[in-house]
């Protein structure tokens, strides 16, 4: 396949089919750096050479009723991890505080658990207001399953977006959890939508799927017309079902990334969490496909940290998004 011709043809308005998803991601490492090219000039048009920087926060740890198989944090995850409660609002605002100095164009707060509950969702609210008030920076939210009324609350009190990943394909969704279903995860995200709230809804990467599930997951995202795309890559977690998964491919993680800048062209595309783990020291190459990155670790895991992310993306030729204040 010209994987130069298919990118023209991307930026001239016509879409990919799923078989061309699915061969970019069965290509071999000798057209691994003709598809990052072939993706870049699709990333370049739409974004530029500017990464946009996201801090996250994790402010309910633990604690969950969800058997998510690949989660630290789920109800059968055995990991030494932090279990905490809610944070106060003043803890919450902090956290934004110290994300606009790490030049974070968004901040993402995130709880543990099936749906927030009302004191939960108060807290968030109320803290929403009042980084509204003090700190420039995009406000994104990541608390479970969400109703119309909890959405329209959000968006009130000054959250830019939701974040709700679909994870994988409706077909594998089963293989790694069953307390709740991808199609309560797809009504979420048209909920988030329709509250007039931005969209986050990405995948994790590496639980076994195959290749046609990536595909899927990526033309699903396409459909629930996706702001925002965190693609995830699985490291796996000690005490979790999925501990004993071995990680993927460096090449493996930067075919997806890849794949999913063809089939969503114009969206942020966002590498996450087990980049550091996954990709190592071809990072920078992701940014080719992808326009945005989280520093400063991630939910349970740290990073590489925010001072070895700016010099990557500097030495790599790619400039940090600025802040509009």
């Amino acid at each position: 396949m010209k994987w130069d011709t298919l990118s023209r043809n991307v930026l001239g308005g016509k879409s990919l089919t799923h078989k061309q998803a699915l061969g970019i991601l069965e290509t071999s490492d000798d057209e691994l750096l003709a598809v990052l090219d072939a993706a870049f000039a699709i990333r370049r048009r739409y974004f530029g050479r500017g990464v946009s920087i996201h801090v996250i926060r994790n402010a309910k740890s633990g604690l969950c009723s969800e058997n998510c198989s690949f989660c630290s944090q789920s109800a059968v995850s055995t990991s030494g991890i932090p279990r905490y409660q809610m944070q106060s609002v003043e803890e919450i605002l902090e956290g934004a505080r110290d994300a606009h100095k790490f030049t974070a164009v968004r901040y993402c707060i995130v709880t543990s658990g099936r749906s927030p509950g009302e004191k939960d969702l108060a807290t968030i609210c109320e803290a929403a207001r009042l980084i509204k008030q003090e700190v420039p920076v995009q406000i994104c939210t990541s608390l479970g399953l969400l109703s119309k009324e909890q959405a329209e609350r959000l968006k009130k009190a000054g959250v830019d977006r939701y974040n709700h990943n679909l994870e994988s394909s409706e077909r594998f969704y089963s293989s790694f959890c069953t307390t709740h279903a991808f199609s309560d995860r797809v009504a979420t995200a048209k909920v988030a939508k329709a509250a007039g709230l931005e969209l986050c809804s990405g995948g994790l990467v590496g639980m076994g799927e195959g290749l046609q599930d990536r595909v899927d997951l990526a033309f699903a995202l396409r459909d629930l017309d996706a702001d925002s795309v965190p693609l995830n890559f699985l490291d796996p977690r000690p005490g979790t079902p999925l501990a004993g998964l071995t990680r993927l491919t460096a090449g493996d993680c930067l075919r997806t990334l890849a794949m999913f800048r063809f089939v969503i062209p114009d969206r942020e595309i966002r590498i996450a969490g087990g980049r550091e783990a996954c990709i190592g020291s071809l990072q920078a190459l992701s940014l080719y496909a992808a326009n945005s990155l989280f520093t400063k670790g991630y939910l349970t895991t740290p990073g590489q940290g925010y001072e070895a992310d700016m010099e990557m993306i500097r030495q790599a030729g790619f400039t940090v998004t600025e802040i509009v204040e």
